[in-house]
């Protein structure tokens, strides 16, 4: 088997000593390439290229970013945007080395890397893999992208847009920092009393007046620290999509939703819709919002389209 490990040199957790520890034990079952990544989106540059070469396999050592990256590449069509899953092309295996690691965790993944490689070869050796469902979330045909657990617009994304240019200026992406990013946007970024989206379903009545949407292709949705963080408890990788949306952002009510998701319960009360199992919808906004997968900031939008594809990766673990 030929293997492509692509390394995020840049990843929270990742050093050039687990680099090499991983290279050499997969060097001892597998024909390994070594590749760093240089810049944002390389790795969806290096996952194309693993399908394109034949690769059996693709190993990412980094975080959430770098797999999502390596998933659009693995499965990018001719023309650059998402393509169909092919029955050739390679499995994705993880080896956490970011900072929260929700993609890996939610598979069971030792969060240890040395443990995690063990793992892999075990799964290797005794030919042990799954095919996983995606998401696709954007404007069909030109600016899709897939993710493997979260997309969101509104005040997720904000959040995440603040965070982005915190690490611009070389501040770490730690929980605290997103919990203070969501708690400022929410008390002085957020337009509060005029919503903006509307959910959009074939076969179903619009539905107006809505704050936000938040997608779960898995649960849990996130982790604060080492505590998992719940948004949709019925979310699976076997399942379609998950969406939560909030009808009012006042502070109790509010709350009230998020102390459901801190408590393994979901997101709850009656400012929150929750739907479950949905294969394709579309949120369409009155104004540009906050865009994000997989806790990518990817601009502002005025319309998302998401889509389930079922069986979309073969994963090894």
């Amino acid at each position: 088997m030929r293997a492509l490990l692509v390394v995020n040199p840049k990843a929270t957790a990742t050093s050039v000593r687990v680099r090499d520890v991983l290279a050499r034990a997969l060097g001892s079952d597998l024909k390994v390439d070594v590749v760093e990544t240089q810049r944002r989106g390389h790795a969806i540059e290096l996952g194309a290229r693993a399908t394109d070469e034949g690769f059996d396999l693709v190993v990412a050592l980094g975080g959430d970013g770098t797999v999502n990256e390596l998933v659009n590449g693995i499965l990018r069509g001719p023309d650059g945007q998402p393509g169909q899953p092919r029955t050739d092309q390679p499995a994705l295996a993880v080896v956490p080395g970011g900072s929260t690691n929700v993609f890996s965790r939610a598979l069971d993944i030792p969060r240890d890397p040395v443990e995690a490689t063990s793992s892999l070869l075990d799964a290797l050796r005794e030919g042990r893999s799954r095919w996983i469902a995606l998401g696709r979330a954007g404007s069909p045909g030109y600016d899709e992208r897939w993710f493997t657990f979260t997309a969101g617009i509104g005040l997720d994304a904000d959040a995440v847009q603040m965070v982005e240019r915190a690490r611009a200026k070389g501040k770490p992406s730690t929980p605290s920092r997103y919990t203070r990013a969501t708690l400022g946007r929410f008390f002085f970024g957020t337009d509060r009393r005029h919503p903006a989206l509307t959910l959009e379903r074939e076969g179903h009545e619009p539905v107006p007046g809505l704050f936000l949407g938040i997608v779960s292709n898995t649960t849990p949705w996130t982790y604060f620290r080492s505590h998992p963080v719940t948004l949709a408890p019925q979310a699976s990788f076997e399942s379609g999509l998950d969406l939560v949306a909030m009808r009012r952002l006042h502070t109790v009510g509010t709350l009230w939703t998020a102390s459901g998701m801190l408590t393994g319960h979901g997101a709850r009360g009656r400012s929150a819709m929750t739907f479950h199992d949905l294969r394709e919808f579309r949120l369409v906004g009155d104004r540009p919002m906050h865009f994000e997968v997989d806790g990518d900031y990817l601009g502002e939008r005025e319309s998302v389209h998401f889509q389930n594809v079922p069986a979309a990766i073969r994963v090894i673990c």
